[in-house]
């Protein structure tokens, strides 16, 4: 009795780059293009890039955007031929799972459908889909009062939320408060550092009393560098050879680091 061929579903995180594969997922790739089919959806899309990239072949099933259920058959019937891969988009092929169910269950010879992980988030990578979020809403064709604010503008909205999010701790100590309320009061806050970052890396920000200049672009992986560095810097007791085991220590240390700080930043400016 012949095995039954089986059809992988290949998915990976769309936050990490696109050639970062599992060892399992290329080893499968390699030994399924050998005697099967490697199938995607769209031979734009990055992961198809990186797998052919690599020298596997990946055919097209031309359909396959936006119709799950014609999908389902055509993956279902490419596997007479033989095992088959298919590269999940970065939208995770909604309605897919659903479809292949429901194809499967209805064959007599259904092939064995196996999901294969080649790529996992990092923590943080939805990061930068509140990153990509910002970016959209200030571009081209984007939000048009996202577009037209400015550091001054956005002022009142930045101490707004940082109020709100301060009330939405403080109400964890009563019976009303909610984590829900945290989390989503603290996302507020970062969308206005988003958004800041974003009218920075535009470069636009005016010098006062200057005509026609502005200070120099700044994005959100300079706020984050410089974040890093201050962190790294006021915790030597953790990343250095300092030493404060009690939280008293590390607090006087922070102190004086922190009055070092403001002396070098007003020698700087003089």
């Amino acid at each position: 009795m012949t095995a039954a061929a089986t059809l992988t579903l290949l998915v990976s995180s769309p936050r990490v780059a696109p050639g970062l594969l599992s060892r399992e997922a290329w080893r499968t790739l390699d030994r399924v293009s050998a005697s099967g089919a490697v199938l995607a959806g769209d031979l734009d899309d990055p992961l198809a890039g990186a797998v052919m990239a690599e020298g596997i072949e990946v055919t097209l099933v031309g359909d396959a955007l936006g119709h799950p259920d014609r999908t389902a058959v055509r993956l279902v019937e490419a596997t007479a031929d033989g095992d088959v891969v298919w590269l999940g988009s970065a939208d995770g092929d909604p309605g897919l799972s659903d479809a292949l169910a429901a194809e499967v269950s209805r064959r007599q010879d259904p092939p064995q459908v196996e999901v294969l992980v080649g790529s996992w988030d990092v923590p943080g990578g939805r990061l930068l889909d509140a990153v990509a979020v910002m970016d959209r809403l200030r571009s081209e064709g984007g939000c048009p009062w996202d577009r037209e604010q400015t550091h001054t503008s956005l002022l009142p909205y930045l101490a707004e939320e940082a109020g709100e999010a301060a009330e939405a701790i403080a109400a964890l100590q009563t019976p009303e408060g909610h984590v829900e309320d945290v989390a989503e009061e603290l996302g507020d806050v970062l969308f206005q550092v988003l958004f800041h970052a974003r009218v920075g890396a535009e470069g636009a920000t005016p010098v006062a009393g200057e005509d026609g200049a502005s200070w120099p672009p700044f994005d959100i992986d300079d706020v984050a560098a410089t974040l890093v560095a201050k962190l790294v810097r006021r915790h030597p007791h953790v990343f250095g050879d300092s030493d404060a085991s009690t939280p008293e220590e590390v607090q006087a240390q922070w102190q004086e680091i922190k009055a070092a700080e403001r002396a070098a930043k007003a020698a700087r400016r003089r």
